[in-house]
C-alpha cells in the first residue's frame, strides 16, 4: 500500500492505516486456510523535512517532495515481486504540480495497480485532469467509495465503469450506545458534535450563526469541535481559522455552548464523542466532496446526521439516514437541529436507519471487498501482460472494452422483434416496430454468433426472431421492405424508405455470408436475391452505401456471383459521381452537406475498391473519411459527431448537438475498414477515439452508454444526455463494441462459405 499512515495525523494515514490491518487481518487468515503466506507493507508518504516513528509494516518511506525517491520506490517494489499495489491517492499528498510525482512510481511497476481514489473533481484544472488521466489509465482497477463517485469518474475522465468497484470506507467497531456525557461535563445537555481536521472549507462558522436560534429552543445545548487544524493549513495560516470562529462565537453571545477540543483524538476518545453526541453536523463547503471518513463513522455508530448536500452525503444519508440542509445556511440548520432534537420519533427513525447501512461499512466486510478487487486485477493484468501489451513506462494502456451486456437488448425484444424505442430504459410500446432496428438487430446478432462471443442458443434465438420480422416486412408485390409497424402488428406503410431497403439488405448480406444455420441462410439469400434489383433506382447515396455493405458481406460467401457484383459496382459508381460533382479541395465530399452515419458513405468505397478493382474507389473513399474525422473532432479533442439538429450544410454553421450514437457506431466501424485495407496503424486509434464517445469521452464528458443497464442513451444534447435507452442507440453501442473486439482480438467475424452462386445452392439442396 502507498499512501500517508498512521501517527500521521490526516484522514488518509487513518484510512491506510485501518484498510491495511483489516486486510492484513483477513489475508492471512484466508492464506492460512490453502497454507499460504500473505504479507501488505506500506510505502509511507512524508512531508517534508518529517519523520514519523512508524510500526514495522512500513518498509519504505518517501518524501513528498522527493523525485528520485519515488522512482526508488518503484524498484523497491519491482524486486520484491509484489503482487499487487494498493495506491491512496489524494492530490495533495504528492509532490510536484497536481501530484505528479507519483506517475514516476506507476510508470515503472511491473505489477497490477489498484488506485482508491479520495477525491474526484468536477472541474480538474489542466495539470488535475492530464495527472488523474494517467493515473487512472496506469491503474488496472479504481476504488471509489460512492456511485455518485464512479459516475463522476466516468463523465470527467472517460473511465468505463466496468473498472470501477464501489467499495464503502470502512469504519471500526464503534457502539450504538448513548452515554458519555457525564465524563464530558455535558450531562443532561443536548450535545452538537463535528470532528476532523479543521480547515475553512469545513463550514463550522454556519453552525456557529444558528446556535442562538437552537439555544432558543433548547438552552443548555452544547457545540463540540473536535480535531486539530489540519497541518497544511497551520503551516500557511497558523490558527487563524479556529481564532475566528472563537471570536465568531463570543460576538454572538454563544462562547459557553461552545468548545473546542484542538488535537488530533484517539480512537477511544472519538469513541466517547460519538457515544455522548445526539446530533452530527458536516456543514462543508465545497459541494464535489466525493468521501468523508468523518461522516462515515458517524452513520456507522447510528448518529442523527445533518449535513450539507456534497456528494457523499447525498448518497450516504439518502433514505431517511440523515437530514440535507442548504450550504452556508445557518436558519436551515438550526431548523434542521431543532427538529432532531425535538422530535425523539424522527431522530430515533434516522438512526436506526444509519446503524441499519453501516453494518456494510465495517473494515472486515470492506476488506473482503478490496481482496476481491485485488484478485480481480491480478487476473486482468495476468491477461493483459501474456497479451504483451502491458502499458508501464511512458506508453498510455487503452482502457478496456467494457463487458457484452445484452440485458437491454432483451428488454427491448420481444416475440414480434425489436422495438423501436424507449422512455428511459422500458420500451414504448406505442411507437411499435420498424424494419431499420430489426435489420440492425439482425446484422449484430449474426456477428456475434459467428464470433463465438455469446451464448449461441439465445443469439441464435435473437437472430431467428429479427429474421423472421424482415421476411414478414418483405412486399413482394413491389419488391419492397416495409419499414413502420404499430404494436398491435399492423403495417403502417406499403413501401418503406430507401435507406432502410439498404440497410436490411446489409443485414441480409451478413446473414448470407455468415455460417448459421441453413434455413436462416437460404431465406436470407432468396430476400436478398429478391430485392436488391430495386436499389438501382434510389437516390439516396446512404442507401447506396448500406446496400454495398450487404454486397461485400454477400460475396465473401458468393464470390464469383457477377450479377450481384455488378449491381455493388454500379451503386459504387453513383457514389465515385457524386463526390466528383460536389467535391471541391476544402469539401471532398459527396453532397453539399453533412448530415447522419457519414462514415458509411466512404467506408462503401473502400470496400467496393477491392472487389471492383478499382483504386480510385479507394483513394476518394480515403480521402472523405480523412477529410470527415477532421470535421468532427471537437474543440478538446473528443469525437464530436455532426449534429442532427441541423445538421452541417456547407458554408454554414456546423450543428454541435444533438450527437447521435449511428454516427460513432459508423466512425469505429469505418475506421477498422481503412485500417484493413491500408494497414495503417492509426486507423485502429481513431476507431477507439470514436469509441470513447459512448463512454463519456466528448463534449459533455458525460457517458452515453449505462453499464447498468446494458443501454446506449439516445444521445447528448447541449447540456445533457438524451436519457432514453431506444433501439438504435443500444444496438450501435453494441455493434460499435463488436467490432472493436473483433479487430482487437483477430477474430474473423464471418468466415467464407464455399463460393458458389445461390442458384446452384438451391438447385443442390433440391436434388438432395
Amino acid at each position: 500500500m502507498i499512501g500517508n499512515f498512521a501517527p500521521r495525523q490526516c484522514g488518509i494515514a487513518t484510512f491506510t492505516t485501518d484498510l491495511s490491518t483489516a486486510v492484513s487481518a483477513l489475508g492471512i487468515r484466508e492464506a492460512a486456510e490453502k497454507s499460504e503466506e500473505f504479507e501488505c507493507i506500506v510505502l509511507a508518504m512524508n512531508d517534508p523535512g518529517r519523520r514519523h516513528a512508524y510500526p514495522r509494516q512500513v518498509r519504505f518511506e518517501l518524501g513528498e517532495a522527493d523525485l528520485p525517491c519515488y522512482r526508488r520506490a518503484a524498484d523497491f517494489l519491482n524486486v520484491n515481486a509484489v503482487d499487487v499495489v494498493s495506491l491512496q491517492h489524494e492530490y495533495g499528498i504528492f509532490g510536484g504540480k497536481a501530484g505528479r510525482y507519483i506517475l514516476d512510481t506507476l510508470r515503472e511497476l511491473r505489477m497490477p495497480v489498484v488506485t482508491t481514489l479520495h477525491t474526484i473533481l468536477a472541474a480538474p484544472d489542466a495539470a488535475q485532469k492530464a495527472v488523474m488521466d494517467e493515473i487512472v489509465t496506469l491503474s488496472e482497477r479504481l476504488v471509489v467509495m460512492s456511485e455518485d463517485g464512479a459516475a463522476l469518474l466516468g463523465r470527467v475522465h472517460g473511465v468505463d465503469r466496468g473498472r470501477v468497484d464501489v467499495i464503502p470506507h470502512g469504519i471500526p467497531a464503534l457502539p450504538a450506545t448513548r452515554g458519555q456525557k457525564e465524563a464530558l461535563g455535558v450531562a443532561g445537555q443536548p450535545l452538537l458534535l463535528t470532528f476532523g481536521l479543521l480547515s475553512p472549507d469545513k463550514g463550522i462558522e454556519h453552525v456557529i450563526d444558528a446556535l442562538p436560534a437552537i439555544l432558543r429552543e433548547f438552552p443548555t445545548a452544547v457545540y463540540f469541535i473536535v480535531g486539530a487544524t489540519h497541518p497544511h493549513v497551520k503551516e500557511r495560516d497558523g490558527e487563524s481559522y479556529r481564532i475566528a470562529l472563537e471570536n465568531r462565537a463570543v460576538r454572538l453571545g454563544v462562547e459557553g455552548h461552545v468548545r473546542f477540543c484542538n488535537r488530533f483524538v484517539s480512537h477511544e476518545e472519538l469513541v466517547a464523542f460519538l457515544s455522548a453526541a445526539d446530533i452530527y453536523l458536516t456543514p462543508y463547503l465545497k459541494s464535489e466532496q466525493i468521501t468523508s471518513g468523518t461522516l462515515a463513522y458517524a452513520v456507522g455508530s447510528g448518529k442523527a446526521v445533518l449535513s450539507t448536500p456534497y456528494r457523499y452525503a447525498r448518497e450516504l444519508l439518502a433514505d431517511g439516514r440523515g437530514i440535507l440542509v442548504p450550504v452556508a445556511d445557518a436558519a436551515a440548520i438550526a431548523d434542521g437541529a431543532i427538529a432532531l432534537l425535538s422530535n425523539d420519533s424522527l431522530r430515533k427513525s434516522v438512526e436506526v436507519s444509519a446503524l441499519a447501512y453501516g453494518q456494510k461499512m465495517a473494515w472486515p466486510v470492506v476488506a473482503a471487498s478490496y481482496l476481491t478487487t485485488f484478485s480481480n486485477a491480478q487476473k486482468a493484468f495476468g491477461s493483459w501482460a501474456r497479451a504483451g501489451a502491458r502499458a508501464h513506462s511512458l506508453t498510455k494502456r487503452v482502457p478496456d472494452l467494457p463487458e457484452l451486456n445484452l440485458q437491454h437488448l432483451r428488454r427491448m425484444t420481444d416475440g414480434t422483434g425489436m422495438l423501436q424505442h424507449a422512455a428511459f430504459q422500458l420500451p414504448r410500446y406505442e411507437d411499435g416496430y420498424c424494419i431499420d432496428d430489426n435489420a440492425r438487430a439482425l446484422l449484430f446478432a449474426t456477428v456475434v454468433e459467428e464470433a463465438g462471443v455469446e451464448d449461441p442458443q439465445e443469439i441464435r434465438s435473437l437472430a431467428s426472431r429479427y429474421l423472421a420480422f424482415v421476411h414478414y416486412a418483405f412486399n413482394r408485390s413491389n419488391g419492397r421492405f416495409r419499414n413502420f409497424m404499430s404494436y398491435s402488428r399492423v403495417w403502417l406503410e406499403e413501401c418503406g424508405s430507401e435507406d432502410s431497403h439498404g440497410r436490411t439488405l446489409w443485414a441480409l448480406g451478413t446473414v448470407v455470408g455468415s455460417t448459421i444455420d441453413r434455413g436462416q441462410r437460404s431465406l436470407a439469400v432468396d430476400l436478398f436475391i429478391a430485392a436488391l434489383p430495386a436499389t438501382l433506382s434510389f437516390t439516396s447515396p446512404r442507401s447506396w452505401a448500406y446496400t454495398i455493405l450487404g454486397i461485400d458481406r454477400y460475396l465473401r460467401a458468393y464470390k464469383g456471383d457477377s450479377s450481384v457484383q455488378a449491381i455493388g459496382a454500379a451503386l459504387a459508381e453513383k457514389l465515385v459521381a457524386r463526390f466528383r460533382a460536389s467535391s471541391t479541395p476544402s469539401w471532398p465530399w459527396f453532397e453539399d452537406r453533412l448530415t447522419y452515419c457519414n462514415p458509411r458513405l466512404p467506408e462503401a468505397l473502400l470496400l467496393a475498391g477491392s472487389w471492383c478493382e478499382n483504386p480510385e474507389m479507394s483513394d476518394i473513399g480515403l480521402e472523405a473519411l480523412e477529410w470527415l474525422t477532421g470535421e468532427q473532432r471537437g474543440a478538446d479533442g473528443s469525437f464530436a459527431p455532426i449534429g442532427s439538429d441541423g445538421f452541417y450544410v456547407r458554408g454554414g454553421a456546423k450543428a454541435r448537438f444533438d450527437q447521435q450514437s449511428v454516427e460513432a457506431c459508423a466512425m469505429v466501424s469505418a475506421a477498422l475498414t481503412a485500417e484493413a485495407k491500408t494497414g495503417q496503424r492509426h486507423w485502429r486509434g481513431r476507431a477507439r477515439w470514436a469509441f470513447g464517445w459512448f463512454l463519456g469521452n466528448n463534449e459533455l464528458q458525460l457517458p452515453v452508454y449505462d453499464a447498468a443497464t446494458g443501454g446506449c442513451r439516445d444521445g447528448l444534447h447541449a447540456d445533457r444526455v438524451n436519457e432514453n435507452q431506444g433501439a438504435e442507440a443500444t444496438l450501435s453501442f453494441l455493434m460499435a463494441r463488436t467490432d472493436l473486439h473483433l479487430a482487437e482480438h483477430a477474430v474473423s467475424a464471418i468466415p467464407r462459405a464455399p463460393a458458389s452462386s445461390p442458384l446452384l445452392c438451391e438447385l443442390a439442396a433440391d436434388a438432395n
